[in-house]
C-alpha cells in the first residue's frame, strides 16, 4: 500500500528542477502512500490538490508565486494529481503559467473535465483546456457533473485514441446526483469516477464506492471537509487522543478517513495557503486507521 515511484533522490531533482529544496521534514526516504489505477496499475498518490476557486487568482507574478510554491510542495512530498475545470474560471490557466514558470509537466498528473453541451462545442473545450495548460496529453478528462455525459465520453475516447488523453472520467459533487452517477458510470464505464466523500458525507458508502471496487473504476474525492463544515463542527475541540496514533491535526484525521476506504485512490483537497497544503500532505504518510477506527471516527463526528 506505501509504494510509489517517488523516493529522495526523484525529490531532490524535481525541486532542482523548480529551483528550491525539497519541503522541510520530508527530504528522507518517507514514500507516500499510493494506489493503483484500475484501468493500468499506474500509481497514484493518495493526497492531490483541487483548484476550484482557491486557483482562480490573476495572472501577477505574485500570485503565481504562492501557487507555484503549492504545486513545488505538492510534487516536493510525492503527489502529482492536480484537479481543474473550465468551469474554475481561471484555474486552468494558472496551471498552465505555473509549468510555463519551471515548474516540471512530467511529474503532474493532469486531470480536467469538460463542462458543455454538444460535440463540436466538447472537443473545442477540450483542446482549449490543453493550451491553457501548457501540455499536449491530458492526464485524466472527466465529463463534469454529468453534462452531456454520452457525447463527451465517445469524443473522449476518440482523444484517448489519438494519444490527447489518457483516462476518462464522470464527475459530481452532490449526494443528490449519486444514483444518475451510478448508471452513468454502468453505462459508460469510465476509468475514473470523482464524488464527495467525507466524514459528514458518506452517502458514497451506500452503493458508489463499492460499484467502483466491482468495476475497477478509480475514485477521487472532493470536498473532503464538506466545504469547510467539518472544521467548524471541530472549531475550539482538540483532536482526541486515540486518534493520535494516526494524526497530527484535524485536517490530517479527515483526509485519513477519506484514504483509508479501500476503493478511494485519491483526495483532492483545494488550497491556496501552504502551510494548508504542507498539513494535507502529512495524512499522505504514515498509518492509517483501520475498519474499527472508521466507525469511531463516525461515531465521534455523529456525536457532536
Amino acid at each position: 500500500m506505501t509504494d510509489t515511484r517517488w523516493t529522495r533522490r526523484d525529490v531532490v531533482l524535481a525541486c532542482a528542477v523548480m529551483g528550491s529544496m525539497p519541503v522541510a521534514g520530508l527530504a528522507d526516504e518517507r514514500r507516500m502512500i499510493s494506489r493503483p489505477i484500475p484501468a493500468s496499475d499506474e500509481r497514484l498518490p493518495v493526497i492531490g490538490l483541487g483548484t476550484y476557486s482557491v486557483f482562480d487568482v490573476e495572472s501577477t507574478p505574485g500570485q503565481i508565486a504562492t501557487s507555484r510554491e503549492i504545486v513545488e510542495l505538492l510534487l516536493g512530498a510525492g503527489g502529482n494529481v492536480i484537479d481543474t475545470s473550465p468551469m474554475y474560471n481561471r484555474s486552468e490557466k494558472v496551471i498552465g503559467d505555473i509549468i510555463a514558470s519551471g515548474a516540471p509537466r512530467d511529474a503532474m498528473f493532469i486531470a480536467t473535465k469538460v463542462w458543455t453541451d454538444g460535440r463540436n462545442a466538447g472537443i473545442e473545450q477540450m483542446s482549449r483546456s490543453a493550451r491553457l495548460m501548457n501540455t499536449d496529453v491530458i492526464d485524466l478528462m472527466q465529463v463534469h457533473n454529468l453534462r452531456d455525459s454520452g457525447v463527451h465520453m465517445r469524443s473522449i475516447r476518440e482523444l484517448q485514441e489519438q494519444g490527447k488523453i489518457r483516462y476518462s472520467g464522470l464527475t459530481h459533487y452532490r449526494a443528490g446526483a449519486h444514483d444518475a452517477l451510478e448508471k452513468a458510470v454502468r453505462d459508460y464505464r469510465p476509468q475514473f469516477l470523482q464524488i464527495n466523500y467525507s466524514l459528514s458525507e458518506r452517502e458514497a458508502d451506500q452503493r458508489l464506492l463499492p460499484m467502483a471496487q466491482d468495476l475497477g473504476v478509480g475514485v477521487i474525492v472532493n470536498r473532503p471537509y464538506q466545504a469547510g463544515g467539518l472544521f467548524s463542527a471541530v472549531r475550539g475541540r482538540k483532536l482526541p487522543e486515540w486518534a493520535g496514533e494516526f494524526a497530527a491535526s484535524w485536517g490530517q484525521f479527515f483526509l485519513k478517513f477519506i484514504i483509508s476506504h479501500p476503493a478511494v485512490t485519491c483526495v483532492i483537497p483545494a488550497t491556496s495557503k501552504p502551510q494548508h497544503m504542507r498539513d494535507n500532505l502529512e495524512a499522505g504518510f504514515g498509518e492509517l486507521p483501520d475498519a474499527a477506527t472508521r466507525e469511531r471516527m463516525v461515531a465521534f463526528i455523529r456525536e457532536l
